[in-house]
């Protein structure tokens, strides 16, 4: 694992002096995996290169120093818990509505000593009541449906922040009916990028949208009605 994290983060000229925590920290999760049901990626090169260097790409997007950055349904900590461990100088807000998930964080970063990251039980939608508009930068690799995400995310974001959505590279139709969810929410989306995932063939994307003014205060609305009616 070591050597694929040296050659990926090499490649994302990203810092190598990491890797002592980012090895750590997936041993934790394989470890928890066995109890509980965080990731269905075990096997030590994947967990390196599709859970870890996928993550760290997002750093090479923005730059993150000083900035506050939220992870919308973190679940086991991706993309949140390798940006705040290669990214020391980043404030990461890891926010997930399962307890035990957060749980298993909050014992990692203690563990790995990590003082910039902070893990948060919490559902998005509520969360954005007591602060909304307070990050610099929102992120998520959660498999919700772009509206979906983009009403539980944008709300967080300050006026000419980001909010970086990882999807697959075939979600031109998601991202197209997306648009107009993402215009009344007060963002704009201002590039897709797509990328190879260090050290390996697979291809995949990020949404970056910015957030060009308020959202209106009526968003996000209940999660029952985000999810029955999306955003059009």
């Amino acid at each position: 694992m070591e050597t694929i994290l040296k050659e990926g983060l090499i490649a994302l000229r990203l810092d190598t002096a990491a890797i002592p925590k980012l090895t750590e920290f997936s041993r934790l999760l394989l470890e928890k995996n066995k109890v509980m049901n965080l990731t269905a990626i075990t096997a030590p090169k994947d967990v390196a290169t599709l859970h870890l260097l996928d993550s760290a790409y997002l750093l090479t997007l923005a730059d993150f120093a000083g900035k506050s950055v939220v992870d919308v349904g973190t679940g086991a900590g991706f993309p949140g818990m390798p940006m705040g461990i290669l990214c020391r100088d980043a404030s990461l807000t890891l926010l997930d509505s399962l307890g035990k998930r957060i749980d298993f964080l909050r014992d990692a970063a203690a563990a790995l000593k990590l003082e910039n990251i902070s893990c948060v039980h919490a559902r998005a939608e509520e969360f954005a009541a007591e602060h909304r508009e307070n990050y610099d930068v929102a992120v998520s690799r959660a498999v919700a449906a772009l509206p979906v995400l983009s009403e539980l995310a944008l709300p967080l974001v300050k006026t000419d922040g980001l909010f970086l959505a990882m999807k697959s590279v075939d979600s031109d139709g998601e991202i197209d009916a997306a648009r107009g969810a993402i215009g009344q929410l007060g963002g704009r989306i201002e590039r897709i990028d797509d990328y190879a995932v260090p050290c390996t063939d697979i291809r995949h994307r990020v949404v970056v949208i910015r957030k060009v003014r308020p959202t209106p205060a009526q968003f996000p609305r209940a999660f029952a009605k985000i999810k029955k009616s999306p955003l059009k």
